[in-house]
């Protein structure tokens, strides 16, 4: 099936009827997660709808502690299959002594992010991420599925909105980000997140607004 033919077929339907369709439709689905302010959504919607679904989690070792709490706690709590992802170790330990996300907040990302998910997004058909067009301006252009990077990608998410979220999450009475009642309303490694709305606290004072995974 096209990009195209995929796009006619999900984008009308609602969150929860796009990820059952998907089990119809492709068997490997990579499902990745940050476990920020937003990500409870779409984890609750798929351990509804298949809850022995991987889900792959990139240790940057740059993560809020309250980040690491909070996948814990909702590992445990559903429970969720977490799978952790790491970068080279000589390489994310040269970021640190070199303080590179300073110097190229890109080549960091690189390193801690886009490297380690590279090796294995091979092994699958489709990847699945929440982004929502809301967010900034790159992701107001995506469709629910596009072709990028050698690989499929889904985004079941993309039509709602942060009140949308927080909607889902009161309704179904979730845990919540600890740091999003701070005013941290998207959040990533500590020394590239500062409070702010949607994504207005990530790399603060540079041209930067996406780590590079989906670009």
């Amino acid at each position: 099936m096209s990009t195209a033919e995929l796009n006619r077929k999900y984008t009308p339907l609602n969150p929860e009827e796009r990820i059952a369709k998907l089990y119809t439709d492709f068997s490997k689905i990579l499902l990745t997660s940050s476990f920020g302010t937003t990500a409870i959504y779409l984890l609750h919607l798929f351990n509804r709808i298949q809850p022995s679904q991987a889900i792959h989690f990139l240790d940057t070792t740059y993560h809020f502690p309250e980040t690491l709490a909070y996948k814990k706690l909702l590992s445990e709590s559903f429970p969720l299959n977490v799978i952790e992802l790491k970068g080279d170790a000589w390489r994310n330990a040269f970021t640190k002594t070199d303080r590179t996300w300073e110097k190229d907040p890109d080549l960091c990302c690189s390193v801690n992010k886009v490297e380690p998910l590279e090796t294995i997004k091979p092994a699958f058909d489709v990847w699945v991420s929440g982004l929502m067009k809301t967010q900034n301006a790159f992701r107001s252009e995506l469709p629910v599925f596009e072709e990028r990077n050698g690989i499929l990608k889904f985004y079941p998410l993309l039509d709602q909105t942060e009140q949308d979220v927080n909607r889902y999450i009161q309704i179904n009475h979730l845990p919540e980000h600890p740091l999003k009642v701070s005013g941290y309303h998207s959040v990533g490694c500590t020394h590239c997140t500062t409070r702010g709305n949607s994504r207005e606290g990530r790399w603060i004072n540079k041209s930067k607004t996406e780590c590079g995974l989906h670009l």
